[in-house]
Order: structure tokens, then sequence, then C-alpha cells
């Protein structure tokens, strides 16, 4: 029996991540672990957070979309041109700018850049009955879309189905647990570790028992002290403090839920 704790999502944040790493412990360990992206972005500290991930025993790491905005000075929306035709734009264009300026700048002081930009997009494996797995961030071939999300609609659901090229796909990026069969593929997103959407603001993580005739795979739910990441927030005075609090508060809303 092999047994793999799947994370995605950490973001920064060493005290969600040791709430995950001792419930996995205390649950008898895990022999693999696979991690699916944003490991440092959007968080207080993302240089013990990386520390604390490159000592897992066994580890494979697969890039996400913060990862690579980190290593290529890309940003996400909104960008300058639609600042400019929509003001209202600007204070969120700022407080993006400044929260990734600020992670990128301690990654590349502290010697982490190359490490995290050296992450590949994808990661393919077999387990030992046979099932095909591919572990990505947000969908095959992309480190960012809409992802694995509960309003996703069956169309997008095939597509990511019939484009992995797997039996079991793993991803992260939505922030939202989900398992859902399609078209005999099995969509698994393991949550987020960090900056939770309501109404459970726990650490979210999947692990997964492999042996030569079956795989098994659970969601696990971790509390962790959210008020004490808003005060480290706060301490390392982060340029989008306001913003990651209202995650630990619950105040923030997936794309899915706000008003439209």
């Amino acid at each position: 029996m092999t047994t793999i704790a799947i994370l995605s999502d950490i973001h920064g944040n060493p005290i969600a991540l040791d709430a995950v790493l001792e419930d996995i412990q205390q649950r008898g360990g895990a022999e693999q672990y696979w991690i699916l992206g944003d490991l440092a972005a959007i968080g207080h500290d993302p240089i013990g957070t990386l520390e604390k991930l490159a000592r897992l025993p066994d580890a494979m790491f697969v890039r996400g979309n913060t990862d690579r905005y980190l290593t290529t000075g890309e940003r996400p929306g909104p960008t300058i041109e639609q600042c400019a035709a929509n003001p209202d734009l600007w204070p969120a264009c700022v407080q993006v700018a400044g929260s990734l300026s600020w992670t990128q700048g301690a990654i590349t002081a502290s010697g982490w850049r190359d490490w995290l930009a050296s992450m590949p997009l994808e990661y393919r494996t077999l387990l030992p009955d046979g099932t095909r797995v591919l572990c990505v961030h947000a969908v095959p071939g992309r480190d960012a879309s809409s992802g694995l999300y509960p309003a996703a609609t069956q169309e997008d659901l095939r597509r990511m189905a019939s484009d992995c090229e797997a039996d079991l796909l793993l991803v992260g990026h939505t922030h939202w647990a989900m398992d859902v069969n399609v078209d005999g593929v099995r969509l698994v997103n393991s949550g987020s570790v960090s900056n939770p959407y309501p109404p459970d603001l726990r650490a979210s993580y999947v692990m997964l028992d492999a042996d030569e005739t079956d795989t098994r795979l659970q969601h696990h739910r971790v509390a962790y002290d959210h008020q004490a990441v808003i005060e480290a927030l706060r301490r390392v005075k982060h340029p989008a403090a306001e913003y990651i609090a209202g995650h630990m508060r619950g105040e923030n809303l997936p794309h899915w839920r706000r008003a439209r």
C-alpha cells in the first residue's frame, strides 16, 4: 500500500500548512507528497512555506498560475488597458501588483526563484493498479482557467476529461474540494490549504491510498488559527493584508457566487 498526500494552494501560509502536515502524521503519515501549485504568493511567509515544502519526503510539485507570475513577471488582470477604460479597476490592479511584487522580491532575494521556476506544468504517473494519473494546477495544458468548480458546465467537465488522457485527474486552483466522474474519468479537486472560501474555512487536502487492486481517495479538513494568520499579515505589512484577511474571515466569495 502506498499513501500519497495531495495538497494545493498553500499560498505562503505556513500556519495552515503545519496544521495539514500534523493531521497527515496523525493519520499515519504519507510516503509521497503531490503538491499542485500556488505555493508562495498571497500569504504572509512565502519563504518559510517553501522551506517546509522542499523538506517533504519524496515530494512532486507542479506549477500554479501564481508561481508563474512570481518567476516570469507576468500579472493577471485587470490590465492597464482595462483600468484605463474603467478607472474603478485601479485599486484591484494596484493591490495585485503590490502583492505579487512583494513576494517576488522575497523569493528572488532569498534564492528560491530558480527552484520555483523549475516546476513543470504537469505530472503523469501510473498507480500500482494501473490507474493513469495526471496532476495539474488548473486544467490539462494550462495553469490558469475557470477550473473545476461547482458551477462548471457538463461541457466544461467533458472537455477537461477528454483532454487529460488519464483515468484520474487531480487539480487545485479554485479552492473548492470536489470529486466527480465524467465519461469514465475521475476529476478530483483537493481544495486549498490556505485562502479558503466560505462556508468551510478549514484547510482541505486529499489522501490517496493505492495498491495493486484498488485506488482510494478521501478529502480531509483541518482547522487552523485564522487570527494568527491575520496578525502575521499585519506584522509583516503585507500589501494585500486586508484582502487575505478577508479569506480568513470568510468574507471573500468565489467567482461563481458573486453578484452578477
